[in-house]
């Protein structure tokens, strides 16, 4: 944007607030104009592109503390266009240069002229407001015009400023902005496209890469509000992940873990039975005899999907304690418990628990 715009256009009633409006009052008038005219909800409308630019300008400017303090100071210099006049009774009505510095700095006009010398080794010492200036206090020329989008003499668009050194800085990005897409399970761990509001509400779809974690936060870049200048890149769109839990499945980093019940006799004989997968398949594992509960059993390759390699699927033994026996089972149980005494399951943990 260039300085000229800053005197020319009034951004606070592009916004249809008013100069003492807060950040919020701003913002709220902002996304409330932006969803009336944006282009998506006005098709074709030359018209409404064209006010809904403006709407973004102004919201650029006044919703950063900086720029909107720079506006305010500028705006306060003159009435008209960026035209200095000689100050004082014999000027020509528009602001005075000495009335420009004393907006700026605070001090009044009648107190003394400032002068100003660049910044360095070669400043130029002088009286600023009737008080001696040291060459620590004096302002440079070069920061006082890139205030207006221009390096130190020179004219044209805002597309950078231009600091002490010389070298040009680049536009200010625009601001990033912040939303949250929920996603299942399985979605989270193969990766997905999710749809989100961005911008005025104007939708955005965006692929999430496989293993996303809960509470992850993806950037899309470009996508968030526009640039503060003509050519200044927008902001990014950072996108907070939500992961809703499974019924059976949870994460250990870019492992997946999942209980596989097996029955007391699997787990007493040994036996092969399937283990379900995330992808709605299923892989069979060995259980081998005398497998206690609780025992996890690793499956290669089954876990979290990663361009370096997959984790693990990790299969939790649950052994299963009957709830019924028929006659022939109770019968068979306690031929084993008769087969068991004198064994006491416990007597080690009693003895660890003795110990030191």
């Amino acid at each position: 944007m260039a300085s000229q715009d800053w005197f020319e256009k009034d951004f606070y009633a592009i916004l249809g607030v008013s100069s003492t409006a807060d950040a919020a009052g701003i913002k709220k008038a902002y996304r409330k104009l932006a969803r009336s005219y944006h282009p998506d909800s006005k098709p074709g409308d030359v018209s409404a592109e064209k006010r809904f630019k403006e709407i973004g300008e102004a919201y650029a400017v006044l919703s950063d503390p900086e720029q909107r303090k720079q506006y305010d100071a500028i705006r306060a210099m003159s009435s008209g266009g960026p035209r200095f006049t000689a100050g004082g009774p014999g000027g020509a009505g528009g602001a005075g240069f000495e009335d420009v510095f004393s907006n700026l700095f605070g001090q009044g006009g009648a107190q003394g002229n400032p002068r100003f010398g660049q910044g360095g080794s070669g400043a130029t010492y002088g009286q600023y407001g009737g008080g001696q200036a040291y060459a620590g206090d004096a302002p440079d020329l070069e920061d006082l015009l890139s205030m207006f989008g221009q390096g130190a003499g020179q004219s044209g668009g805002f597309a950078g400023t231009q600091g002490r050194s010389g070298t040009r800085r680049p536009p200010r990005k625009g601001r990033d902005v912040h939303a949250t897409a929920t996603m299942s399970f399985r979605q989270a761990v193969m990766g997905d496209t999710v749809r989100v509001n961005g911008v005025g509400g104007k939708p955005i779809t965006t692929r999430i890469p496989p293993g996303v974690k809960d509470g992850s936060t993806i950037r899309v870049a470009g996508k968030g509000e526009p640039g503060m200048a003509v050519g200044a890149p927008a902001g990014d769109l950072l996108l907070k992940i939500s992961v809703k839990p499974h019924g059976i499945f949870s994460r250990e980093g870019d492992n997946l873990v999942v209980d596989l019940p097996v029955t007391f006799a699997e787990a007493a004989l040994g036996a092969t039975v399937p283990v379900p997968t995330l992808d709605g398949s299923s892989v069979k594992v060995k259980i081998a005899p005398g497998t206690p509960s609780g025992r996890t059993l690793r499956v290669k390759g089954r876990g979290v999907p990663k361009k370096e390699g997959a984790g693990d699927l990790l299969a939790r033994v649950l052994v299963q304690v009957p709830q019924r026996l028929d006659d022939a089972a109770r019968a068979a149980v306690e031929t084993l418990q008769r087969a068991d005494n004198g064994h006491d399951p416990r007597a080690e943990a009693f003895r660890k628990a003795k110990a030191d």
